[in-house]
């Protein structure tokens, strides 16, 4: 009797099938011949421990944008917890059918069963029907997935005897601890079925792209026989494993028939049926997602941020298992208008790269994330392919690269600060034709940090000095004048502003507070920038970027993100910087690439044309668009350069990152209603006086009324006339023309300037 027991384990052995009362019952007698005594042996399945400990099982982390559509996910077992009432009732009759179809009337285990199972499997030479109890299978997965090793996995899954003794006490222990439902639910959404499928209703939607609830006789019956052989009848890995999937699945067919599940001319119907696998993708990571810099923004936030945990480990294991549901505020209308913007201005292949952020004021919600290029690698790994692994439009904390120089655009904060210290809008002074920052220049330590070796000039078409106003200044972006203006108001209460506006480095080192930190020499990233100009769109009110406004966890409970905001500047003196920044699409270096509405910003182009940005807003929705060459932007300026299939002597701020800003503020803004900004104090700010400025603009009304309408005038920078602005929005098929006058006007004056 002893060595027929001994043999039919050997055949369970063989079959794969290791485990079930008959194991148990072998196990008696060779446990004795070791020297268990009997009252030991008895204890073992008497005295048994708790129901094994159970993690929350690994699910999917999802992301959803601003419209609660999915757009990415994370996770490292694609699953999704559901109820058993939401799988339909002809899957969990094959799964009983097929594994344990005595599940009901056994208590965790089956002698009638598993003897049958081995017989049948060993007259087939192969796995036909389960050994083992549903019951002993959870065990055995609840075993896998709490081992926190490869060695502690191998051992919950060795095929010996010590194992299925502890497997079985455990079957025994859960039994009494849960109704048979509860069981079956928990196996239903434990197992592995292959293809990546972790529980029923993943493996439903990988395989058929349906839920769980929906599936269907010859479905269930697909599933039910992946479940004991996942690996060797995955259908994603070619014909071979789908034939043996079929076989499988006719296998639990048959079985259900004999059970009477089903009819028996209905279970050879199905079985002649093919298995019309419909494979759903189910990519995971930002990679596979449809908005990958967004999708990034959003996991940096998530491992950074100790909102949503004490510690990165903590961090981390919630991201890849905490099957929580993220809400976040991307707009897919506003991020189509950004990626549109841009591809159609600025090509993947193009060394040259173009990043845009959009921001809502007054919340810091960012509603957009678009760039130029790609996200992925590229073949070897180059670093200039039409690929890249940085978050473009991203500080380094969440994914991006060191930025590039935000040149001009950071003329906004010496302009805030100026008029928080009273200057009027036409007040000023005369202005040299180059200026040396030799003294008046402190940092916020007090430190001196003028530096006398170094000559500023006014970019190309700026003219050679003059007099200029707060409001001129703004709008010519005179180089010269600011970084006086800076002088004049301290540039550490320039930097102050920019701070209390958000303002840091790309990079998260220290803000660089040097004389020409006016004209923008701190590398930048679009959503700080953004998020600086989207205040003063809130009138003054600066709010953190944010990309998730809500969290919802396993079991509904729910968490609200709100807006991190405060005041940053006085509400009079936001009115008074807009009211200035407007007049740069009007009268400055945006005239005639206005949006139809009130809209603001400022220019950004750096000395020797390293980058160039534009950063706008309306009173609903504020951007920022970036450029730069990836490989350098010093050793490779914007001069001379073919991007997107068109030429440029050189990029300026005006030239390329504001046509893009334009594009893609008109399509995210086409379906919000017109709002205003607030008309400034005039009390407060108007007036004003620049000595000699009045004299400067008669002569040029002058020079005007005696000029024709929209003619162009040696040292004009734009078509000048009352109907400027409607010229050019009627001949907007002029610009690349306009754009080529200028820089070739700029390359002479550049000529003239080394021939002197």
């Amino acid at each position: 009797m002893r060595r027929s027991l001994i043999a039919c384990l050997r055949g369970l052995l063989v079959c794969g099938v290791l485990g079930g009362l008959l194991a148990a019952a072998a196990a008696l007698p060779l446990a004795g011949g070791a020297g268990l005594a009997g009252k030991e042996v008895a204890a073992t399945f008497v005295d048994l421990p708790p129901s094994p400990h159970e993690e929350p099982l690994p699910q999917r982390t999802v992301l959803l944008d601003r419209n609660g559509r999915k757009f990415a996910q994370f996770y490292t077992e694609n699953r999704t917890v559901v109820p058993l009432e939401r799988v339909a009732p002809v899957m969990r009759q094959a799964i009983v059918a097929i594994e344990d179809s005595r599940f009901y009337e056994h208590a965790g285990l089956d002698v009638k069963g598993t003897l049958r199972a081995l017989i049948a499997n060993t007259q087939a030479g192969g796995v036909r029907q389960g050994g083992s109890s549903l019951t002993q299978q959870l065990v055995k997965n609840i075993l896998v997935e709490n081992a926190e090793t490869d060695a502690e996995r191998e051992e919950a899954r060795a095929p010996n005897l010590r194992r299925k003794i502890i497997e079985l006490r455990y079957a025994l222990a859960m039994e009494k601890k849960y109704s048979k439902a509860e069981i079956l639910e928990r196996y239903l959404n434990i197992a592995y079925f292959g293809a990546g499928a972790f529980g029923v209703e993943a493996a439903a939607q990988r395989f058929f792209s349906v839920p769980a609830s929906e599936l269907s006789l010859r479905q269930a019956a697909t599933l039910a026989g992946a479940v004991r052989t996942p690996y060797a009848t995955d259908p994603s890995l070619g014909r071979q494993r789908r034939i043996r999937l079929r076989e499988r699945r006719n296998i639990v067919l048959d079985r259900m028939a004999q059970l009477g599940m089903v009819p028996r001319a209905q279970a050879e119907d199905a079985e002649r049926s093919p298995l019309k696998i419909r494979l759903k993708s189910e990519p995971g990571g930002c990679a596979g997602s449809d908005y990958p810099y967004f999708c990034l923004y959003v996991h940096r936030e998530l491992l950074n941020n100790p909102v949503f945990g004490a510690g990165r480990a903590e961090r981390e294991r919630r991201l890849a298992r905490g099957g929580i549901v993220l809400r976040t505020t991307l707009d897919p209308a506003a991020q189509r208008a950004a990626q549109r913007a841009i591809s159609a201005r600025v090509g993947a292949r193009d060394t040259e790269v173009a990043a845009e952020a959009m921001v809502e004021p007054g919340t810091g919600r960012i509603r957009a994330m678009a760039a130029s290029k790609k996200y992925g690698r590229n073949s070897g790994n180059a670093n200039d392919g039409p690929r890249t692994t940085y978050n473009l439009p991203a500080d380094v904390a969440h994914g991006g690269g060191m930025g590039f120089q935000a040149g001009s655009t950071f003329k906004a904060f010496t302009l805030a600060t100026a008029l928080k210290q009273g200057w009027r809008f036409d007040d000023g002074f005369d202005t040299p034709g180059s200026f040396t920052p030799d003294h008046g220049f402190a940092d916020c330590r007090g430190r001196k940090v003028n530096d006398p070796g170094a000559e500023i000039l006014n970019a190309s078409g700026e003219g050679t000095g003059g007099p200029y106003s707060i409001s001129t200044g703004t709008w010519k972006s005179v180089n010269i004048f600011y970084m006086m203006l800076e002088q004049r108001v301290g540039l550490c209460n320039v930097v102050t502003t920019a701070r209390s506006l958000g303002v840091a480095r790309a990079d998260g080192k220290p803000l660089r507070e040097v004389p020409t930190f006016t004209l923008g020499v701190n590398e930048m990233d679009p959503v700080t920038v953004a998020a600086a100009f989207a205040a003063f769109a809130a009138r003054g009110r600066y709010c953190h970027p944010m990309a998730i406004t809500e969290i919802s966890e396993q079991g509904g409970r729910r968490i609200q993100v709100p807006p991190s905001c405060g005041r940053a500047i006085e509400r009079d003196v936001a009115d008074a910087v807009n009211h200035v920044l407007s007049g740069v699409f009007t009268k400055g270096t945006m005239t005639g690439q206005g949006i139809g509405r009130d809209a603001a910003g400022k220019t950004g182009t750096n000395n020797g044309y390293t980058s160039a940005w534009f950063a706008g807003y309306t009173p609903d929705l504020a951007a920022a668009v970036s450029l730069g060459d990836i490989r350098g932007s010093y050793r490779y300026p914007l001069r001379d350069v073919t991007i997107g299939g068109e030429y440029y002597g050189a990029v300026q701020g005006a030239s390329l990152p504001g046509p893009i800003w334009v594009a893609s503020m008109e399509a995210a803004l086409r379906d919000v209603p017109e709002r205003h900004f607030h008309t400034p104090d005039m009390r407060r700010f108007g007036g004003g006086h620049t000595p000699g400025l009045e004299k400067e603009e008669d002569e040029k009304r002058r020079r005007e009324a005696a000029g024709r309408d929209g003619e162009w005038r040696d040292g004009d920078r734009e078509p000048i006339g009352r109907r400027e602005g409607r010229w050019r929005r009627g001949h907007r098929d002029r610009l690349s023309a306009e754009r080529a006058y200028r820089v070739w006007r700029e390359e002479w004056r550049r000529w003239r300037r080394g021939h002197r």
